[in-house]
């Protein structure tokens, strides 16, 4: 036998192993977003928005309970004696005419602020976005300065002012305040978003024939539905939660909610009963608007992303 046959059988060639993968190393803050992320957090964070929303609840309740209720007991009470809810509260709430016109007040004051800036605004916006004329950067330069001026700077020029043009103490007073303290804010936020719309599409509505109010309006107006949703938001409850403004600006015949109830704070101090009902509704109405327009910002969000 020769020796090769002799030989053992052959062993195979093992290929050459390779490394094995190294896993990087979490980080710290990858370690705590998975942590977030888990149902604990979630559970934590329910009830941390409880017990936010708990005052919320409290007033409601105080809102539904007579004076002698909420002197002598909590409002935790109303669970063991359901018996103690009852209406009254609001309906002399309804019978004092001095809330029931500051409503009103408030609802003249709020809307026009709010439309007038979000119409200035995004027209001023899509000018500065889109429109070529002199000056324009250093126009818009100036706009983002007036973001740092303060409201306190402006109350007594602007009191002046007003009282030398005769609507000291009016409505118009107000709303116009309201309205120019709006504004810079309203056009540096449409203006940014206004310049995000691809010019392809301006340019191709431009060679259809679109002049610039059609192309605004149709074109721009659709495509910044969730920016003017938000500043809509946004100026409405800046200007129907303000009393600075409202305090110097308004007389007893404009002032709105806010110093309507307190002013009932300062003159009786213990009449609960106009006061619970009065700041629940206050708290209601622009929580009623606010999940009414984000409604109207979602959709307008999932529009853009369509388009």
């Amino acid at each position: 036998m020769s020796a090769d046959a002799s030989a053992g059988p052959a062993m195979p060639l093992k290929t050459a192993e390779r490394p094995a993968a190294v896993r990087p190393k979490e980080s710290l803050g990858s370690r705590l977003a998975a942590v977030a992320g888990g149902g604990v957090v979630r559970v934590v964070l329910l009830v941390v928005g409880l017990f936010w929303l708990l005052p919320t609840l409290g007033l409601l309740l105080s809102s539904l309970r007579t004076p002698a209720d909420i002197s002598t007991s909590g409002w935790w009470k109303v669970f063991t004696s359901p018996s103690q809810l009852t209406v009254t509260n609001y309906r002399t709430l309804l019978d004092n005419h001095a809330v029931t016109d500051s409503l009103v007040n408030t609802a003249l004051i709020t809307v026009p602020a709010t439309l007038l800036v979000v119409v200035i605004g995004a027209l001023a916006g899509y000018a500065f976005a889109w429109m070529d004329f002199p000056g324009r950067d250093w126009w818009f330069i100036a706009v983002v300065a007036m973001l740092v001026v303060p409201v306190q700077v402006a109350l007594i020029p602007v009191a002046k002012l007003f009282g030398d043009i005769g609507i000291f103490g009016d409505i118009s007073g107000v709303v116009l305040f309201h309205t120019a303290f709006g504004l810079p804010f309203a056009i540096f936020l449409l203006r940014n978003f206004f310049a995000e719309i691809p010019r392809e599409l301006l340019e191709a509505a431009r060679l259809d024939g679109a002049g610039e109010l059609r192309l605004f309006l149709r074109v721009v107006m659709p495509l910044g539905g969730p920016a003017i949703a938000s500043l809509g938001i946004f100026q409405f409850l800046w200007v129907w939660n303000d009393m600075l403004v409202a305090l110097i600006f308004a007389n007893s015949d404009s002032q709105p909610i806010t110093v309507a109830l307190q002013q009932q704070v300062r003159q009786f101090g213990n009449n609960i009963d106009i006061l619970a009902p009065g700041a629940f509704v206050s708290m209601v109405i622009p929580l009623a608007v606010f999940f009414a327009f984000q409604r109207q910002f979602v959709s307008g969000v999932m529009a853009g992303a369509v388009k």
